[in-house]
């Protein structure tokens, strides 16, 4: 479609009455973006018979400085900068009423180091906006000079590497099963036979908190002695993570403060429920006291699940980078959550690598650049088993968490056993991988030869064979077909 030509603001902006967005500066085709501008790209399906500049200029306008009608005190300001522009909208393939339009933000709309004021603008209120049937945000550039103003995560992958002393494999874990209703001594006997079994880590789940069946700091103090005892069984460095999620601030600090007290290495959060600024507070907390954060994303899917309406979870995980965190769940593809291949890898590195171009088939619409912000490991988790660690492998590398939540704690031998199977399966996918074995197409054959020497992965591939989640197909990411870099 033909593109509009930019409006001159200063000729037109100060006339009473109610104008059109894109005849008031939101929409100008001939912005060229600074380096430091915020850059966002929305999916945007406007109401039939808004035309597509208009829709696109009131994302522009009611996410910046816009209201419904020209008001005076424009005067006041130098709205001419404050002003988010619009600077390029495209169809989305195959979508005849939907488009994604690329706003500019000048830096200096957001307070330094404030995760809390950059969504109150982004996503704050043009979500509801009437013009719109639905919109969501695919993807941002988060500039560097804007990053800087961030810590970051508490220690990023290389420190954690150092502090625990494991290196050239993924890091093991799993998540306590059932997640509610056991008492703190059973919860802590089930973390003993995980992490003695091969595990790195075990897990508190989202909804662990502090219960009547289970007091928070019963469970710190039995979960703690079972990672002790198992350390010195093993004579490796071992973790629970203990979730100090809460509901207050001042409470969370008091969980954390106790489990750092009794000697813990890794704290939780449930990142999204407990609020931008709730977590920041938590992981600044977490890099002076040395303790590792790990991070779930509990309600992240009433974001992100929905195609055109929302926030790509891509977004998330890079605020989540800037506020901070050690580890982030980002899904597994084969498993039981949503999420498929070019989703999850893209979101890996942008995790885990400094500078990650962009590219469109990953859904990455943006050049990123973290400049030194620490990295975050990626975790993936939710109905894997040892018949997927060739594939995760392949898709994740060394660099993340394999979390076996069932594939541990359904093993028909027992929890230890469960643990010492996927060890035995990841260190033989490994090894044959460093030997130059093609570890994909031979995965089967691997894992058989491995399970000659261990009942217990012999076991688990007797139990869980071939199981799959497939409901439907989610090869390809929905994105704009080739957007081009600001």
């Amino acid at each position: 479609m033909a593109e509009a030509k930019s409006t001159d603001v200063k000729n037109q902006l100060f006339s009473a009455g109610v104008r059109e967005y894109r005849t008031m500066g939101y929409y100008n085709t001939n912005y060229v973006p600074k380096d430091t501008d915020v850059l966002a790209a929305f999916r945007v399906t406007p109401q039939a018979g808004v035309p597509w500049e208009e829709a696109a200029a009131a994302v522009a306008g009611e996410s910046s400085t816009a209201t419904w009608t020209v008001v005076w005190t424009d005067k006041l300001t130098n709205l001419e900068r404050y002003q988010a522009k619009c600077y390029r909208i495209e169809p989305v393939p195959g979508v005849d009423d939907q488009f994604i339009a690329y706003i500019a933000y000048d830096l200096a709309l957001f307070e330094e180091g404030s995760i809390a004021n950059l969504t109150s603008s982004i996503v704050g209120n043009v979500f509801g906006f009437k013009p719109l049937k639905a919109l969501r945000l695919e993807d941002m550039r988060i500039p560097s000079h804007y990053a800087r103003t961030f810590q970051g995560s508490p220690h990023g992958i290389l420190v954690e590497r150092d502090l625990l002393n494991k290196y050239g494999r993924p890091l093991l874990g799993a998540t306590v099963k059932p997640k509610l209703g056991l008492s703190g001594k059973n919860y802590g006997r089930v973390v003993y036979e995980g992490l003695r079994g091969g595990l790195d880590f075990t897990k508190d789940d989202e909804n662990t908190n502090s219960q009547p069946f289970q007091r928070w700091r019963e469970r710190f103090l039995y979960c703690q002695d079972a990672t002790s005892k198992a350390e010195a069984e093993t004579n490796e460095q071992k973790g629970h993570y203990l979730n100090v999620t809460g509901p207050t601030m001042e409470e969370i600090y008091k969980r954390a403060d106790f489990a750092k007290e009794i000697g813990a290495k890794v704290v939780m959060s449930d990142f999204l429920t407990i609020g931008w600024s709730a977590h920041t507070s938590l992981s600044i907390w977490c890099r002076e006291n040395g303790m590792l954060l790990h991070c779930h994303r509990a309600m992240h899917a009433v974001m992100d699940r929905q195609k055109n309406h929302g926030i790509n979870f891509r977004v998330l995980a890079k605020w989540l980078r800037l506020a901070g965190g050690d580890h982030l769940h980002t899904g597994t593809v084969f498993g039981k959550l949503e999420g498929d291949r070019n989703q999850v890898t893209g979101v890996a590195d942008l995790l885990r690598l400094d500078k990650i171009p962009q590219d469109p088939t990953r859904g990455l619409y943006f050049d990123q650049e973290w400049g030194d912000l620490p990295t975050v490991l990626p975790v993936a988790s939710g109905g894997i088993h040892v018949g997927h660690v060739a594939r995760l492998l392949d898709l994740y590398g060394d660099d993340v968490i394999l979390q076996f939540g069932g594939g541990t704690f359904g093993h028909p031998l027992g929890v230890a056993a469960g643990a010492t199977a996927n060890r035995v399966a990841v260190e033989a996918m490994v090894q044959a991988r460093n030997e130059g074995r093609d570890y994909l197409g031979e995965d089967k054959q691997i894992l058989a030869e491995a399970a000659k020497h261990s009942p217990e992965l012999r076991a688990a591939i007797d139990v869980w064979k071939d199981i799959e989640f497939n409901y439907t197909s989610t090869d390809t990411v929905d994105v704009v077909a080739s957007p081009t870099n600001a």
